[in-house]
């Protein structure tokens, strides 16, 4: 067992029906920490949080939680408590009954079951509602429940399967502060939150694990993930809005853009080989000018107090990101210019080569 890790994966790998949802994944979880799971639907997040607690099987490889293979271990026996999409509570059972269940099974005297339910459920801003039945809740109100619940087991593994994506986006923003709330202080439990949401898992994660067809493309610290993703892949799973990705060849020391033309290569870039190479822009690379080039206004939606705005250049799709409001319609001619010197450089075969110079 690695030293410090509470939960360890061994090389497991899951296929069914054709597909690979866990392709050798090997990873070890500490306590005390929070780890999101980041990755597009498919990925093998739901899998791998079902196998842990025990209900899919792998096809082969070890999971060990605290030095104890759980390969024959039942999921009711598995000291692990899981969250999911749904709503998932007791519906005859008022909230109270719902989160001093776990407790009660596990041999809890009622009463002291009942008064830690009481606590759990105040905790989640419940209190006032503990004789409710689930039907008689709201969306946030049931997972609220189905959090305590999870809390109230009191095991050393606690995961959660996208708890929030049912949700508005105010609620769900309300949900996850409360949340990091809850468990602050705890050095004993290891939390694994699974998301499709690149802004959830940067702010969630001590540990950031980005995953694609069942496999972990790079484990970061969240800062370290988004100022350097290994590859192309990682870089727009981490991207919201989506990076732009431009292909170009490298020829003495100019870069050449399909639609854009020739480009100075900014410092970072100097001392490239010629040849071919990808520019990871993010959309906040990108902004109006009275210089730059032509684009054409194929979509542009406002959001809150900022606006997102897809362009055709020629061929050439981008995405623009503005911490404004602005009217740009559809058809309207921009002029945009390119803030290279922010970008991500990837080689031919969508691999890191360096990183924007960092200044200040």
């Amino acid at each position: 067992m690695t030293k410090g890790a509470m939960l360890e994966l061994s090389k497991l790998s899951r296929h069914r029906d054709g597909v690979v949802h866990l392709d050798g994944l090997t990873h070890h979880f500490e306590r005390g920490k929070l780890y999101t799971l980041l990755g597009p639907t498919g990925a093998g997040k739901t899998t791998l949080l079902r196998s842990i607690c025990g209900l899919e099987q792998v096809d082969s490889g070890v999971i060990t939680l605290q030095g104890q293979d759980l390969g024959k271990t039942p999921p009711w026996k598995r000291p692990i408590a899981m969250v999911y999409q749904q709503f998932i509570n007791y519906p005859h059972l008022t909230a109270l009954e719902n989160v001093a269940f776990p407790l009660i099974r596990s041999g809890t005297p009622k009463a002291q079951a009942r008064a830690r339910a009481q606590e759990l459920l105040q905790k989640v801003q419940l209190g006032h509602l503990t004789d409710r039945r689930p039907g008689a809740l709201s969306g946030g109100q049931q997972q609220r429940v189905a959090i305590a619940r999870a809390l109230a087991k009191n095991a050393p593994v606690l995961l959660l399967d996208e708890p929030f994506v049912n949700l508005d986006y105010k609620l769900r923003e309300e949900l996850r502060v409360e949340l990091v709330e809850l468990l602050a202080g705890n050095d004993q439990m290891t939390v694994i939150y699974a998301t499709t949401e690149p802004r959830e898992a940067l702010q969630l994660g001590d540990q950031v694990l980005v995953m694609d067809k069942g496999r972990l493309l790079q484990v970061s610290a969240p800062e370290a993930l988004f100022e350097a993703p290994c590859s192309v892949d990682v870089a727009q799973v981490t991207s919201d809005p989506p990076i732009n990705i431009l292909p170009f060849t490298q020829r003495d020391g100019v870069a050449c853009f399909p639609d854009l033309g020739d480009v100075a290569v900014p410092e970072w870039g100097a001392g490239l080989a010629d040849g071919s190479y990808f520019l990871g822009l993010r959309a906040g690379g990108l902004y109006p000018a009275a210089e730059g080039y032509s684009a054409i206004v194929r979509l542009a939606e406002v959001n809150g107090s900022e606006t997102l705005t897809f362009l055709d250049l020629g061929a050439t799709e981008l995405t623009m990101h503005e911490r404004e409001v602005r009217d740009h319609a559809i058809g309207d001619k921009l002029t945009v210019a390119i803030r290279t010197e922010d970008a991500l450089l990837f080689n031919a075969q969508g691999q890191l080569v360096d990183t924007r110079a960092k200044e200040g």
